[in-house]
C-alpha cells in the first residue's frame, strides 16, 4: 500500500486557499483511477511544526504533498497554536527530510514559490516537485488533479508532472510552467530540470572589473522549453520569461483587493514596473473589478499647461476607457476649483456608472515630475481620494496602483503626498536562483561559471539578462564574444547604453559624481541627491550611503565614453 500523506495550512492571517476542493479532487481521482487499491490517502489539516514531524513518523507516507502558502526563501507558511503565519525555514525543512532518507519516494509542494524548498529536500528525496513563482488557487488544484491521475494510472513521478502541467494548459491557465520538478530519472536534456544541488554554486563576491575565465567559443543549446520572444517592452501576461520575485507579487495582489488599496511601484526603467502593473491589474480584473490603465507618458504637451486642462484628460481617458459617455461639461461648471470639479466627476458619475470596484493603474507618472505647477496638486489629490476610502463606501470602491522610475523631488507637504502610504514595491534585481531559471527557459544548459561571468557581465538587470540570452538562445553570438563587444557600439546594449550617456551628459553634477563613482574600486559615498538619481536611472546600487556601478558593462562602457581611467 502506498500512502500519501496531503499536509495542508491556511493561516487565518493569510489569504483564503480552496485547499479542501485540492484534497478532495485529489481523493476523488485517485478512487475512480486503475490502480485505487493501491493507494491510501491520508489528510493532515492546519498543520504546524509539531504535527509535520509526527504526522511524518506515524504514518511512514511514501509521498507527501503539501498545499499551501510559501513565501520563497524565507520558508513554507505553517500554522501557530494561535492559527496564525510560522514561517518554517528551508534549512529546517531539508533536515526534516533529511531523517526520512530513502523512505519518502516523493515530496510535492504545491504553494506559491516553494521552489527553494524543493531544492533543498532534493538532497533526500530523489523526486520533489515545487513552484517557482506564485501559483493560483486554479492552476494549483488542476496540477494537482492531472498529477495524481497520472499517479493512480500507473506512470511514473515524472510522467504525473508532464500530466499535471498539462491539466493546467488544457484549461488554458497560463501557469503552466510554473511547477518544476526535481528528479534524479529524468534526462539531461530535459530543460525543466534544474541544476544539482550539490553542484558548486557561483561565489557571492564578484568583482565587477575582474576579466572573465576562458569560457567555451561555442554555448551549449538544446531546444528551448518555450518559444523564444525578442525582449521588448512589458512581458506579456501569457509569457514564461517573465520573473517574478517575491514576495512582491503575492503582497500586490493580496493589497490590490482591500478597500482603497494605493500601491506604489518605483524601480529603474527596464526593470519590471509595468509588467508587474498589468498583472495586479489582471488579478484584480479576474475579481470583479473594472480596470484602467493610464501611461502618462501619452499626455499631450497642451494638456500640461494648466491643472484644469491635465485634470479634463485625466477624467475624460479614464471614462473613455470605461466605455462610458463623456460627461465632462455637465460637471466641469461654476466657480469650483478643477480638482474639486475632478473629484465630483469621480464620486457623482464615474463611481457610481460602473457599480463596481475599479482599479486605476497610473504609469509612468515621472512625467508629472516635470510639471511641478500641475504634480503638487495632482498628487495631492490623489492622497485626498486615499483618505476619503478610510470612511467613504463610494471612495472605497477606488483601488490606485502607481508607478514612477526617478525619486520624487517636488515638494509635497506630507500630508498631500501619497508617496508616503500605502504599500511600497520597490523591483529588485533578479537573483542567482532567478537567473539560473530564467537561462533554462531559454534552452541553455550552462556550467556554473558561465552563469557567474553572465550575472558579472549585467548583473541581475532582467532586460540585460534577456537581451544576452536571447541573442545566444539564437545563435547569434557566444557569450565568450557577448563579454567581448557587449561594451562597445558593436554590441547589443548600444541603444540602451547610448540613452543613459545622453541622460548623464545632460545632467553634469551627476556626470562628475558617476566618474567618482567609476573611478573607485570601492563604494563612492556622493551624497544623497546624486545618488538617488543615478539609482533612479538604474546605473548604481546602493551599498549603504555609498554606491558602485550596477555591472561590469557599466563600469566599462561608461569609463570609456565619460574618459575615466580605471
Amino acid at each position: 500500500m502506498k500512502k500519501i500523506l496531503i499536509l495542508s495550512a491556511n493561516p487565518k492571517n493569510t489569504s483564503k486557499l480552496r485547499l479542501d476542493e485540492e484534497v478532495r479532487e485529489i481523493e476523488a481521482g485517485l478512487e475512480r483511477c486503475k490502480y485505487r487499491e493501491q493507494f491510501q490517502i491520508i489528510s493532515k489539516w492546519a498543520v504546524r511544526s509539531d504535527t509535520l514531524r509526527q504526522a511524518l513518523l506515524d504514518h511512514e507516507p511514501l509521498i507527501v504533498h503539501f498545499c499551501g502558502h510559501g513565501s520563497g526563501d524565507q520558508g513554507l507558511a505553517l500554522e501557530n497554536k494561535l492559527g496564525e503565519v510560522q514561517l518554517v525555514s528551508t534549512s529546517s525543512l531539508a533536515g526534516l527530510f533529511g531523517l526520512f532518507k530513502g523512505k519518502i519516494e516523493c515530496v510535492v509542494l504545491n504553494a506559491c514559490y516553494s521552489e527553494a524548498q524543493s531544492e533543498a529536500i532534493y538532497q533526500h528525496v530523489d523526486c520533489v516537485v515545487g513552484m517557482n513563482q506564485a501559483i493560483g488557487d486554479k492552476a494549483a488544484i488542476e496540477f494537482a488533479k492531472g498529477f495524481y491521475d497520472a499517479l493512480g494510472a500507473g506512470r511514473s513521478f515524472e510522467d504525473a508532472f508532464a500530466f499535471g502541467r498539462n491539466a493546467i494548459d488544457l484549461e488554458e491557465i497560463p501557469e503552466a510552467s510554473t511547477p518544476v520538478i526535481k528528479s534524479k530519472y529524468l534526462g539531461s536534456q530535459n530543460t525543466s530540470v534544474l541544476v544539482q544541488p550539490d553542484a558548486a554554486k557561483p561565489s557571492e563576491k564578484r568583482k565587477l572589473s575582474a576579466a572573465p575565465p576562458p569560457l567555451p567559443e561555442i554555448d551549449t543549446v538544446v531546444i528551448p522549453t518555450f518559444p523564444l520572444e525578442n525582449p521588448e517592452g512589458q512581458v506579456s501576461l501569457d509569457s514564461p520569461f517573465y520573473m517574478e520575485r517575491p514576495p512582491n507579487e503575492v503582497d500586490c495582489y493580496e493589497t490590490i483587493l482591500q478597500p482603497g488599496a494605493l500601491i506604489r511601484i518605483k524601480a529603474p526603467r527596464q526593470l519590471g514596473k509595468t509588467s508587474l502593473m498589468t498583472r495586479i491589474l489582471h488579478h484584480a480584473d479576474g475579481h470583479g473589478y473594472k480596470t484602467v490603465s493610464l501611461n502618462f507618458q501619452s499626455v499631450d504637451t497642451e494638456f500640461l499647461s494648466s491643472l484644469d486642462q491635465f485634470l479634463q484628460w485625466f477624467c475624460a481617458s479614464i471614462t473613455d476607457k470605461l466605455n462610458l459617455p463623456d460627461r465632462l461639461d455637465e460637471y466641469w461648471k461654476g466657480i469650483l476649483g478643477s480638482k474639486n470639479k475632478c473629484t465630483k466627476y469621480f464620486e457623482r458619475y464615474l463611481l457610481p456608472a460602473i457599480n463596481s470596484p475599479i482599479a486605476l493603474g497610473l504609469d509612468e507618472v515621472d512625467q508629472v515630475f516635470q510639471h511641478p505647477e500641475i504634480a503638487a496638486d495632482f498628487f495631492g489629490l490623489l492622497r485626498a481620494w486615499h483618505e476619503r476610502a478610510k470612511n467613504d463606501a463610494d471612495w472605497k470602491k477606488l483601488a490606485l496602483v502607481i508607478v514612477h522610475s526617478k525619486e520624487v523631488y517636488i515638494p509635497l507637504n506630507i500630508n498631500q503626498s501619497p508617496f508616503n502610504v500605502g504599500v511600497p514595491i520597490e523591483l529588485p534585481d533578479l537573483n542567482l536562483s532567478q537567473v539560473q531559471n530564467l537561462i533554462q527557459r531559454h534552452g541553455l544548459s550552462w556550467s556554473d561559471s558561465q552563469v557567474e561571468q553572465l550575472i558579472n557581465l549585467v548583473g541581475g538587470h532582467p532586460y540585460l539578462l534577456r537581451v544576452a540570452l536571447y541573442q545566444i538562445a539564437r545563435s547569434r553570438i557566444t557569450l565568450k564574444r557577448l563579454w567581448e563587444i557587449a561594451p562597445t557600439e558593436e554590441g547589443p546594449y548600444s541603444e540602451h547604453l547610448r540613452r543613459h550617456l545622453l541622460n548623464l551628459q545632460e545632467d553634469k553634477e551627476l556626470e562628475v559624481a558617476f566618474k567618482q563613482v567609476l573611478a573607485s574600486e570601492q563604494p563612492v559615498d556622493v551624497g544623497n541627491t546624486a545618488a538617488f538619481k543615478l539609482r533612479s536611472m538604474g546605473l548604481v546600487k546602493l551599498r549603504g550611503n555609498s554606491v558602485t556601478p550596477l555591472c561590469y558593462l557599466y563600469r566599462q562602457y561608461f569609463s570609456d565614453r565619460l574618459q575615466v581611467h580605471i
